[in-house]
């Protein structure tokens, strides 16, 4: 079955809102379409974070939904996506996914994902984990959701926070087979590596 090529980006109200802003402009870059959905708190982190307006941030998906609006169609196993990346993903997004008790159209539409069998890559924010994080991780890792926290590649050679953020966007966007020219690959394109 041919499936639109669409991906659902989900932003919650942890620190790293960034995340959430260059894995929607990487996915335009990339030809993918966006389906967003953030909470009321990630909103909030943007005004914190950043100097981008909400309606730029949104401006950057190709379709919002409101927190709400648990009918929209990411709400839904039968809208084909290529599955769902929550970036940043905190505590409480992430443990509210785990439980299968969804409150918001955020984690429904994780949910369904998993559900779904699709990929659903977690970039979570928090540190220390202490051991109900960790043991909430292993249930999301056995029920096929991906974590992958973003972490600095100091073999990348960054030379700013930019450089930083599109390491760790470009690695999880890897995990959804998209290959986006901001992820430095070693062996590849880094000097020292092996060619």
């Amino acid at each position: 079955m041919m499936k639109p090529d669409r991906m659902i980006v989900g932003v919650s109200g942890a620190s790293g809102i960034i995340y959430g802003i260059r894995a929607l402009e990487a996915l335009k870059t990339l030809g993918i379409e966006s389906h967003l959905v953030a909470s009321k708190a990630a909103e909030m982190t943007l005004g914190y974070e950043t100097d981008v307006s909400i309606k730029d941030f949104r401006a950057r998906a190709d379709h919002v939904y409101k927190m709400p609006d648990v009918g929209a169609p990411i709400a839904s196993g039968s809208f084909a996506t290529r599955g769902m990346l929550i970036a940043p993903c905190s505590v409480k997004t992430m443990s509210e996914i785990a439980t299968g008790v969804t409150s918001s159209l955020l984690t429904r539409a994780a949910d369904v994902v998993l559900k779904e069998r699709r990929r659903l890559v977690l970039m979570v924010r928090e540190t220390p984990f202490h051991l109900g994080h960790l043991r909430t991780m292993e249930a999301l890792t056995e029920m096929g959701a991906v974590i992958c926290p973003p972490l600095p590649a100091f073999y990348a050679k960054p030379k700013s926070i930019d450089d930083l953020v599109d390491q760790s966007v470009g690695r999880a966007l890897d995990l959804f087979d998209l290959d986006w020219d901001g992820t430095r690959r070693w062996g590849e394109d880094l000097e020292g590596g092996r060619r």
